[in-house]
């Protein structure tokens, strides 16, 4: 799968709140590297360069267009691609983050484990993952995959990912190694000029891998489609703009001494 960093920054705004909320949560870190896990095209990245200047940092990602943008955007910083399912952290650090990224991972949970035996005492993991499965942007995604148009192009294929476990299973996982664990849900509401700018958020992430399973040639009759059902989910308000219900899941875990 192939990510367009100008596609996934046509809402940076939006995409970058939750990156900050996430981060105001992170308490002073210990010496040791930091590291923004998924960084993408460097906006959680610059985030984090500006609330821990003194931290040597590096940026993650499996993508190179997206390491490609983030390096132009931040060129004092180092980016390397790496798969996070595979990626063996270095001992010591001081803060691994992850902005949106370990919902892709099915194997997130034995990864927070590596992670965390990997910190520096008193180092932190962060992490927020959409939990918007749930929500009519993704579930008119499988809609429109199986409806008599487009489920032969999907027979016996799985493009939905999974769902997240509750949080009390992040906590016991994390709970070995963590002096302090906070997890929570924030809902946003974001306000978007119409139904096509949803399609346009979610063409950058979710609807992605549905779009790459298509042949080019049924990716636009697959988008008018789904453009119809996000119009019909989602109704304007009185100054014709629509509201975007977004929830997300934020864990922040020190390491114990």
């Amino acid at each position: 799968m192939v990510w367009s960093p100008a596609q996934y920054l046509k809402f940076e705004d939006e995409r970058t709140r939750p990156a900050r909320d996430l981060l105001a949560q992170v308490p002073d870190l210990p010496e040791g590297l930091a590291f923004d896990l998924g960084c993408g095209p460097g906006n959680s990245t610059e985030l984090i360069r500006d609330r821990f200047p003194w931290t040597t940092l590096s940026g993650l990602d499996s993508d190179e267009n997206m390491l490609l943008a983030a390096a132009k955007r931040l060129p004092g910083v180092s980016f390397e691609k790496a798969d996070l399912a595979a990626w063996v952290p270095p001992a010591g650090a001081s803060l691994f983050y992850g902005n949106a990224v370990f919902q892709w991972l099915p194997n997130h949970l034995t990864i927070f484990e590596r992670l965390m035996k990997a910190l520096a005492s008193g180092g932190t993991l962060a992490v927020q993952m959409p939990d918007n499965l749930g929500e009519p942007s993704h579930l008119l995604m499988e809609e429109t995959a199986r409806s008599p148009a487009f489920a032969e192009a999907f027979a016996g294929k799985t493009i939905r990912r999974n769902p997240m476990p509750p949080p009390a299973t992040y906590v016991e996982c994390l709970v070995p190694w963590a002096a302090r664990i906070e997890v929570w849900h924030t809902i946003y509401y974001h306000r978007l000029a119409n139904a096509e700018a949803i399609v346009e958020w979610v063409k950058g992430t979710g609807l992605r891998p549905y779009l790459d399973t298509l042949p080019e040639d049924r990716r636009s009759a697959f988008l008018a489609d789904y453009t119809d059902r996000i119009r019909a989910a989602y109704p304007a308000t009185s100054d014709g703009k629509v509201l975007l219900r977004f929830p997300r899941f934020f864990i922040v875990a020190v390491k114990a001494g």
